[in-house]
């Protein structure tokens, strides 16, 4: 095993300790690392494959706790907008659109760390709107867990219900785009399968550990800890976009 492989292996197993506790974290944690090898087209196919496994093992273990009316109204628009803004992200991503969305996910962050965010409430016709645009806007700079749990803090869910949540509707991104990266990325994705496999070990083993974690945060610190990561989401995401513009 090199260094490298060693580096991936304990993002990963972090990646899904995190994911397991807010409900996100595996793409925006892991796909960074193996763009500095792979470029950031593989990485993201590449990622792509121990997320979907870690979040439908995520899902079964909380599948008791989803709340289906989010999900049918603001799930099911996450993941046509998410789709979309995929396949729009080579035609209309730029520096200027990350840094918009790191402002917007700073403020999030910073509303879930205050309690701002427990007043926000969606009714059903912004459900559809909300969903549509953190997808889209999600699939459009790259990083769609932040933007959608942000979305989810209007909703007001509880801590289990609101990763059981966030996880049924990654898991519907993950089986629409998952696809498009095989057709258009396969064969690169074969040449590094080992390291894929080893991500995907490492994602699971902190997925059964973060799990464990989640049954005992108080909710008032479980909605701090999720503030706190989208909030460090928001600040790397505006240092690439200053990098982007520089």
């Amino acid at each position: 095993m090199t260094i490298f492989d060693f580096l991936v292996a304990l993002a990963a197993i972090v990646a899904g300790a995190i994911a397991a506790v807010t409900g996100f974290g595996i793409g925006s944690i892991l796909t960074p690392i193996l763009s500095v090898k792979f470029g950031t087209q593989l990485a993201v196919a590449a990622v792509s494959i121990p997320h979907l496994v870690a979040t439908f093992v995520r899902f079964w273990m909380l599948r008791r706790d989803v709340d289906r009316r989010v999900l049918i109204t603001f799930g099911i628009m996450s993941a046509i907008g998410g789709l979309a803004g995929a396949l729009l992200h080579s035609v209309v991503s730029s520096p200027a659109l990350t840094l918009a969305f790191a402002g917007l996910l700073i403020f999030a962050g910073l509303s879930a760390m205050t309690g701002y965010a427990r007043r926000i409430r969606f009714g059903s016709r912004m459900a559809w709107i909300a969903g549509m645009l953190s997808g889209m806007l999600g699939g459009l700079v790259g990083n769609q867990g932040g933007i959608r749990s942000a979305a989810l803090l209007g909703f007001r869910l509880e801590r289990q219900a609101f990763v059981a949540t966030g996880t049924a509707i990654a898991l519907l991104v993950d089986g629409a785009r998952l696809p498009v990266y095989l057709v258009t990325d396969g064969r690169e994705m074969l040449s590094i399968s080992s390291l894929i496999a080893l991500s995907t070990i490492g994602c699971l083993t902190g997925t059964f550990l973060g799990t464990t974690v989640l049954q005992k945060l108080p909710e008032h610190t479980f909605t701090r800890i999720v503030g706190v990561v989208i909030f460090g989401l928001g600040v790397f995401m505006l240092r690439r976009a200053v990098q982007g513009h520089g």
